[in-house]
């Protein structure tokens, strides 16, 4: 075994990606508590070196890594991942690009990989995204449509929430979260327009409850396919290692005859 097979075997065991975990959940604490004006006051130094040494070993992960792979390394979506997000946490500081350095909390994410339930809802809301696109775009329609009927409607009478289209965008977004809604904006608008009601309902029936669980729609049928599809793949592996011990069972018992 050369050494770059044996750096491959080493970086990638089960025992190195569980430390680099600890590590990047650690990091993450050490970032959240850099945005603390008095945590910082006491132990700013502390932090920063801590911050400093987690980097230090994503670093290191990191090159061996590239060493190892070579350009296998590139194949895997959050080795290129890992690879921007390092490589933006050494940008150095005086190049006015610090800010970018915060991208290292992004590393998190890689838990995903390491969670098959929430690795299959990532890969569902992934596949449903062509679909998605679809139904943002019904819903943007709906949203212009109904913000140059209700701006026409309510527009002379309350120019801070329908004065134009985007501060009634802006009021029919609210009014489809539901938030306040009802006091904030039907019943101030009733009192002027008492049929006022009938807009609102239908917009809130078409966007709330059909748009919205049309996407959850979407997310759910894509993760059923990729469950089906994960249990095809485990399904097809197992015929195939069954497949290899029966060939070998056959050869074996062929050589004794």
């Amino acid at each position: 075994m050369t050494v770059r097979e044996k750096l491959a075997t080493f970086i990638e065991s089960d025992r190195v990606r569980n430390v680099i975990i600890w590590v990047i959940l650690f990091n993450a604490v050490i970032l959240g508590l850099e945005t603390s004006p008095t945590v910082m006051a006491r132990a700013g130094d502390v932090l920063l070196t801590l911050d400093h040494l987690c980097l230090a070993v994503f670093t290191v992960e990191l090159a061996i890594k590239l060493f190892a792979l070579g350009p296998r390394f590139f194949r895997n979506g959050w080795n290129v991942f890992d690879f921007v997000i390092v490589g933006i946490s050494l940008v150095p500081a005086a190049q006015g690009l610090s800010v970018l350095r915060s991208l290292r909390i992004l590393r998190v994410l890689r838990v995903i990989s390491f969670s098959p339930s929430i690795r299959k809802v990532v890969e569902g809301f992934i596949k449903a995204l062509p679909g998605m696109g679809s139904v943002f775009l019904l819903t943007i329609i709906v949203f212009y449509v109904s913000s140059v009927m209700a701006t026409k409607l309510f527009g002379a009478s309350f120019p801070a929430q329908f004065g134009n289209l985007g501060a009634t965008a802006l009021t029919l977004f609210q009014v489809m979260t539901l938030e306040g809604w009802a006091d904030g904006v039907v019943r101030p608008v009733m009192e002027v327009y008492p049929y006022a009601w009938v807009f609102f309902i239908i917009f809130i029936l078409v966007t709330t409850f059909a748009v919205i669980n049309l996407l959850v729609g979407l997310v759910v049928n894509a993760m059923q396919d990729a469950t089906v599809q994960d249990e095809k793949a485990a399904d097809a592996a197992y015929r195939t290692e069954l497949l290899a011990r029966l060939t070998a069972i056959e050869k074996r018992l062929n050589e004794k005859s």
